[in-house]
């Protein structure tokens, strides 16, 4: 019953986040044209709720030329890549603000398992071992406040299994509140190689 309403109250508060956020939206898309050549948004292929692909719309952070389907904590040379606003843009996480749009379609939610990259195949498996790909990937979730880049997949994945079985208005809340603490220390972001082990 908690996933039926959980689904309603995330499209009620995407529609009103939106009604807010627009100006801050149109503003940073247009400073990212101005320092950066490219779009001001970037899409990617993810893996959402049964296994199903989507693009998942963020703020683009990163030069054109830039790896598009490699985790940034993968690439060995990440700070290459990045550009100066993308530095301060995924810092803050307001990269992941145009994700709005993917939960007014349906296709995410404000709280579960991040989204995989759709050639992520090992986290995938854990995930799919674990029932953590039963319910929408979201903005944050149970494993971004517990470690978030700096987890093995396995720690991961075990963490996004017990959100999906326990996931409940409590726990949702309890994420809530340890992400706004987290962004605002920038915990568990890793930019550059440094693979989380298995």
């Amino acid at each position: 019953m908690y996933r039926y309403v959980k689904h309603i109250l995330d499209i009620l508060f995407a529609v009103l986040l939106l009604l807010l956020i627009w100006p801050l939206l149109l503003v940073l898309a247009l400073v990212i044209r101005i320092d950066s050549p490219g779009p001001a948004f970037f899409r990617q292929k993810r893996i959402g709720k049964d296994g199903h692909f989507f693009n998942i719309v963020k703020f683009r952070t990163m030069r054109t030329d830039a790896p598009r389907d490699m985790p940034t904590h993968l690439l060995s040379s990440a700070d290459s890549h990045i550009t100066r606003l993308g530095r301060f843009l995924r810092k803050s996480s307001l990269d992941e603000l145009p994700q709005v749009f993917n939960i007014l379609y349906g296709e995410m939610s404000f709280i579960g398992p991040r989204p995989a990259l759709w050639n992520q195949d090992d986290l995938i498996a854990c995930r799919q071992a674990n029932g953590a790909d039963t319910i929408r990937p979201g903005l944050t979730g149970w494993a971004q406040v517990n470690g978030r880049d700096e987890l093995p997949i396995l720690r991961k994945a075990g963490l996004d299994g017990y959100y999906a079985a326990n996931c409940s208005l409590s726990l949702d809340l309890r994420i809530l509140i340890r992400t706004v603490f987290k962004v605002f220390r920038a915990d568990g972001v890793i930019e550059g190689e440094k693979k989380p082990g298995p």
